[in-house]
């Protein structure tokens, strides 16, 4: 069973995520707590698998909450909150939060996807074992040669926040070439996401717009339930059907710039479950361009890594405090051989 404990001022919420999580027989309720001092002093007293988090409360927030209580504790922590609240959201990922999700999903309209998608979360990120941190160069590749990056094309998930606040901070502010990612966010939360995101970022972090084409030291976000792709006139969306359950999907992306940049094109898959952009990532390949996956020590959930890493078509795996250099390397035209 997975020790869980619910942190929110309002007793309909805190009951609302009991019967939620008792319902589907894994999860056990020790414990709740109506502001973030309780909430710290029950995850000391307690010991918690999970903590479900709540943002806005009296006495101590949400996010001041989580930092105190990653000063004793590697729990899993949730965030639950609303819309309004979307910065904050992604700002616990920074302080220790593994994923956040929105109060108003969970409603009788929750559908069997949605709860099924929840729970797998909740049960991963319980359930995370680090090894040691090592970059590999898979020899897939032969020999990257120097040649003229134009294009990045970037996918993550489950801890994408996190990961994308550190590389994009990490990234000049005259690098380059564009950046275009597909990070699979809670509906409706994608201009909280790149309003908190441009605020740790050189970089010019924007919500990706139809005809646009992509220039040097922008990174587009694509928008919640839209496909995104890549090509002659720019950017484009496309309402189709999601693919492996994810819309935006970065399969989708990654397969249009792989037709448009063939090898100056650079793919990175990050952390998130799924395998979501292993397709893609033998589209980028087969055109001749490089690709790169997180390692599984520095992922918080290894799925989609991994999955691109199975295809055979990953040039190189890195930890994620190495990938901004080296993709600061690539587009000087450093020679890769």
């Amino acid at each position: 069973m997975i020790r869980t404990l619910i942190v929110d001022d309002s007793p309909l919420v805190r009951a609302m995520l009991t019967d939620f999580l008792e319902s589907e027989g894994s999860f056990e309720i020790i414990g709740e707590a109506e502001n973030g001092i309780e909430g710290v002093e029950k995850a000391k007293e307690l010991s918690p698998d999970l903590i479900t988090m709540d943002y806005e409360m009296p006495v101590m927030n949400g996010l001041d909450s989580i930092v105190e209580i990653r000063k004793f504790s590697s729990c899993a922590i949730v965030m639950i909150t609303t819309h309004d609240s979307a910065k904050m959201a992604y700002e616990a990922t920074v302080k220790g939060a593994h994923d956040f999700f929105a109060k108003d999903i969970f409603t009788s309209q929750m559908t069997d996807k949605q709860r099924s998608a929840i729970f797998n979360t909740l049960k991963q990120i319980t359930n995370i074992k680090k090894k040691e941190s090592q970059s590999q160069d898979t020899g897939e590749h032969g020999s990257m040669a120097s040649r003229k990056i134009n294009c990045i094309v970037i996918a993550s998930s489950t801890g994408g926040p996190m990961a994308l606040c550190q590389l994009c901070s990490a990234l000049p502010v005259n690098f380059p070439v564009p950046i275009i990612l597909v990070q699979h966010n809670t509906s409706g939360f994608d201009k909280g996401f790149v309003q908190w995101l441009d605020g740790y970022s050189h970089l010019k972090i924007q919500l990706a717009e139809e005809g646009v084409y992509p220039s040097k030291g922008n990174v587009y976000v694509a928008p919640t339930d839209k496909h995104l792709s890549i090509g002659a006139s720019g950017i484009a969306f496309d309402d189709s059907d999601p693919i492996n359950n994810q819309k935006p999907a970065a399969d989708f992306l990654f397969k249009s710039a792989a037709l448009q940049y063939k090898n100056s094109l650079v793919s990175v898959v990050l952390t998130g479950m799924g395998n979501d952009g292993a397709e893609g990532t033998k589209f980028v390949k087969d055109a001749g361009g490089i690709t790169i996956a997180q390692d599984e020590s520095t992922s918080m959930i290894y799925g989609m890594p991994s999955a691109a890493v199975e295809t055979g078509c990953v040039d190189l795996i890195l930890p994620l405090s190495d990938i901004a250099n080296k993709l600061i390397s690539l587009t000087r035209g450093e020679s890769q051989a």
